[in-house]
C-alpha cells in the first residue's frame, strides 16, 4: 500500500482514500476517518461530561447501566452496549465479553489464557479478559480478517 502525506498551508485538510478492493484494513481507516469526531455524554455523580470515543478505555453493564471509563473518570452513559456499539459504528470498539465493550487502539499488551481466552491489559493498567466466546472474533481482528 502507497501512503502520500503531504502538508497544505492554505485550504480545508481533506483526505482521500482509493482503493482497487475494499479490504478489512481498508474499511477500519475509513470508519476512523469518518468517525473521528464522536462524542458521548456521561455522569460523574452531579457533573455532566462530554468526551470522544478515543478517551475511552473500556465500556462496562453492571446491573443495567452502562458505565464508560477513561484514564480519570468512570462515566455512567445512557443506553446500553449494543446500542453503544450501533452508534458507535467503527472498528475501533470490540465487544470481549456479554457485559465490557473495550477500545482495541488502548489496549497495551494481550496474553493468552487456559480455556481460550486473553488477558487484554489497557493503557491505564487495567485487565481485561476476552472471553472465549468473543477471542477467536478478537483473534480474526488482530489478523484483519474481520468485517
Amino acid at each position: 500500500m502507497k501512503i502520500d502525506v503531504k502538508q497544505i498551508t492554505e485550504g480545508e485538510d481533506s483526505v482521500t482514500v482509493r482503493y482497487r478492493e475494499l479490504t478489512p484494513p481498508i474499511n477500519r481507516i475509513i470508519s476512523i476517518l469518518r468517525d473521528s469526531g464522536g462524542k458521548l455524554w456521561g455522569k460523574s455523580g452531579d457533573e455532566s461530561l462530554c468526551f470522544g470515543y478515543d478517551d475511552i478505555l473500556y465500556l462496562e453493564s453492571v446491573d443495567d447501566k452502562v458505565f464508560a471509563y477513561t484514564d480519570e473518570h468512570v462515566l455512567k452513559i445512557e443506553g446500553s452496549l449494543n446500542s453503544f456499539m450501533l452508534e458507535a459504528d467503527n472498528e475501533i470498539f470490540f465487544r470481549c465479553s456479554k457485559s465490557m465493550v473495550m477500545n482495541v487502539n488502548r489496549v497495551s499488551s494481550l496474553k493468552s489464557l487456559s480455556s481460550n481466552r486473553i488477558d487484554a491489559v489497557m493503557e491505564g493498567g487495567e485487565h481485561i479478559i476476552i472471553s472465549r466466546r468473543y477471542a477467536s472474533e478478537f483473534r480474526k481482528l488482530l489478523r484483519g480478517e474481520r468485517e
